[in-house]
């Protein structure tokens, strides 16, 4: 298990490989820039952050109870920023999970009503929702849109 162990976390280091395995995971720069590339008709979902935190610990559980769901316009991936670092400074990385969008090679943004479109910074626990962004944002992005709504404003829910 490469990287820092984790010490605790409410699912516990069992519980944060066994979610982390049931989604691919992008292991280098190379590899992000290949998956965001290569599909061209689906949106690339992708989670960057530690399988050990607390926050990813909930969004990979969401993300891999969808990911079958999807499969037919979204495709999700797992990147450890530690790991990967290429990423960090570029969309600004500084959360402990971050969850993004492309498709066709574009980052496509969200207004969640949060004032951050460019990314998803914290622990969405519905798989009906995460499937509602998602949702829009590939009717949004396959329509030329670089940035779309969500579906629910999350200004009261999550804002900082």
């Amino acid at each position: 298990w490469p990287g820092p162990q984790p010490t605790s976390g409410a699912l516990g280091p069992d519980k944060a490989v066994a979610m982390s395995y049931l989604l691919p995971q992008l292991q280098s720069g190379w590899a992000v820039d290949q998956a965001i590339l290569a599909e061209e008709d689906r949106v690339v979902c992708i989670r960057f952050g530690h399988a050990y935190d607390d926050t990813c610990l909930v969004m990979d559980e969401v993300l891999a109870g969808l990911a079958e769901k999807v499969k037919k316009f979204c495709v999700v991936y797992l990147v450890d920023i530690t790991e990967v670092p290429d990423f960090t400074e570029m969309y600004e990385l500084t959360d402990a999970c971050s969850v993004m969008f492309f498709y066709r090679n574009k980052h496509i943004m969200v207004d969640m009503g949060t004032g951050n479109n460019n990314k998803i910074n914290w622990a969405l626990d519905s798989e009906e929702e995460m499937i509602a962004i998602i949702e829009s944002v590939y009717r949004g992005a396959s329509k030329g849109r670089g940035l779309v709504v969500a579906p629910k404003d999350y200004s009261t829910s999550y804002s900082y």
